[in-house]
Parts: C-alpha cells; structure tokens; sequence
C-alpha cells in the first residue's frame, strides 16, 4: 500500500526563547515489510538538521535555533509502500521460550512498563489457556482490549501501568504499555512501537470509506519475540494484527524511547501553544514549505 504522511507541530511562546536544541523522530522506519520511498524535513527558522540512528535503530533528525524566536514549526514529509507481513508459526510452548542476551532489554521493567502483583496475576491467568507464544500474545492483546477502554484526556505522559490497569481507561500508549508490563511479566520479550494508523476512528481501526486524506494521531502497539520467527506486530488499542495500515516510526523499551519531538530551550517562556497534526493519503500530500512569520512591526516611541 502507498501512503503520505505529513507531520505538522508547532510551538508559540508567550515571549521570545533562544538557543532551542530538539530531536524529532519522525522518518518511517525500514523493514522487510515498509519502504521509505522520500522523506523530507523543514523547519521554521530555518536551522541545519543533522541525522543519526539511535541505540534502537530509529532515525533521529536534531537541530537547533540559536536565534530568538516566539515560533517553532517542525514539518516532515514521508511516502511509504507497505505491506501486511507474515503471520508467524506457533513459536514453540511459551513456557519454555529461550531469550537471546540482546532480548534482556525488552523482558525487564521500565518506568512505563513496571507491573505489579496484581497486573503479573491477571497476565498469568489469561495465558493459562494458552499453550504457544503465539497464542498467548493473541490472547494478551485481546486481555488488553477488554481491560481498557479508549477515552482521551483521561491519563498523561506520568501515568503508571497500575493505575490505567485500576482505572480500566487510557489511549493507545497506556494500551500499549499494560500489554507490555503483561508480556515481560511472563517472559515473554516485547517492545513499544511508535508510528501511525490510516484509520478512520482511533480507536477501532476501521478503514477510510475511500482512498481519501485524513487527519490522525500518532499510534502505538507493540511487537512480541516469537521464537524462530521474530518480531510480530499487534496492536492493542484496535485490537489487530499490524498490516499495511500501520506504518512504523521506531521502537524501544516504552514511549520514552520513541518520543516523536523532545528540545530545550533558554529562556522565561512558558510551555505555550502546541499544535500537532498528522495527515496520511494514499494519493499523496502537496507539499507546503514551513517559513518564519514576518516579526510585527515595532512601535515607534513618541519624544518626551
């Protein structure tokens, strides 16, 4: 599948801040199932961008505005083919799955992937009527689907794994995170993606009516370790295998690793505005160049 997307934030300052440093994790990863046909970033003010890999492999692009400003736009454009990878076998009895030693990373606890007694009990229990890997990462997906319910505004970046699981609410980062702490619970390696979904509605999944352009959300699932198979993608919140829809930004341990835009800036500034819009297409985006806006004019002073 052919998809455009155009990654579109903006920040406005009540007063003017310098010395801005940012990191943007915006460009599509590539995998044997996703190919990167463009990418393209722009920023206003203008500032040079320099790109690295990350420690997990995700596309990193940093820069910095040294100059004064009240506004910070970053825009990024992308164009993928996608395709819907293979399901995996059985994966062999999850009971006695072996992990590699470059696995230890995905298998421990994290700041949003910490489990408690309550939360390793639930996830044992759903996988007691599983035998295979494979079934029980269907079965905790779907585990996840029922404990939760899609409700916006209602957590933050802060809010533990314990206290969704307690309140039964979040969006597709907290979806994300319980399946998580559930899977590394049992030992099972798994890891937190970040990317989008060309979907209708956020929170069941459904395709657009037509090959149109709509606005969306940055998305999160995870990806399950399935001996002699690899990675296998599934996503929580809309309770599917990951397909050609679903296009993949980056992965790590939780959110923290793959924050779409994280800077610094100098300055008595509060946080301000912030404007974040996504667009994706399967016909294409028409690409806008992002500028500075003109300063307003100064007032001239009247003589004493």
């Amino acid at each position: 599948m052919h998809l455009a997307l155009r990654y579109v934030t903006t920040f406005t300052y009540d007063t003017e801040v310098s010395e801005s440093h940012n990191c943007l994790r915006a460009a599509p990863a590539e995998t044997p199932h996703q190919q990167l046909v463009r990418y393209h970033v722009d920023v206003a003010p203008a500032a040079r961008i320099v790109s690295h890999r990350d420690y997990w492999g995700t596309r990193v692009d940093s820069f910095g505005v040294v100059g004064k400003h009240t506004r910070l736009t970053v825009a990024a454009d992308a164009e993928v083919e996608t395709a819907a990878p293979p399901e995996p076998g059985e994966g062999g009895p999850w009971r006695q799955a072996t992990h590699r030693d470059e696995l230890h990373e995905y298998l421990a606890p994290t700041p949003h992937a910490t489990w408690t007694d309550e939360i390793a009990k639930w996830a044992a229990d759903v996988a007691s009527s599983t035998e295979t890997v494979a079934e029980l990462a269907v079965a905790i997906k779907a585990a996840v689907g029922e404990q939760l319910d899609y409700e916006p505004g209602v957590t933050q970046v802060g809010t533990t794994v314990a206290e969704v699981f307690d309140h039964g609410r979040g969006v597709c980062q907290d979806y994300a995170h319980l399946a998580l702490a559930a899977y590394r619970s049992l030992g099972i390696g798994a890891r937190y993606v970040s990317g989008y979904l060309y979907a209708a509605q956020p929170a069941s999944g459904a395709s657009p009516t037509a090959e149109e352009e709509i606005e969306v959300s940055t998305h999160a699932w995870v990806e399950v370790h399935v001996p002699r198979h690899g990675w296998w993608g599934l996503d929580p919140t809309n309770q599917l295998i990951t397909g050609e829809r679903h296009v993949k930004i980056g992965h790590g341990r939780d959110y923290e690793d793959v924050t779409p835009l994280r800077g610094v800036y100098h300055g008595a500034a509060e946080s301000g505005g912030l404007e974040a819009r996504v667009k994706m297409s399967p016909k294409g985006l028409e690409h806008h160049r992002v500028t500075t806006p003109p300063a307003p004019p100064r007032r001239r002073q009247s003589q004493q």
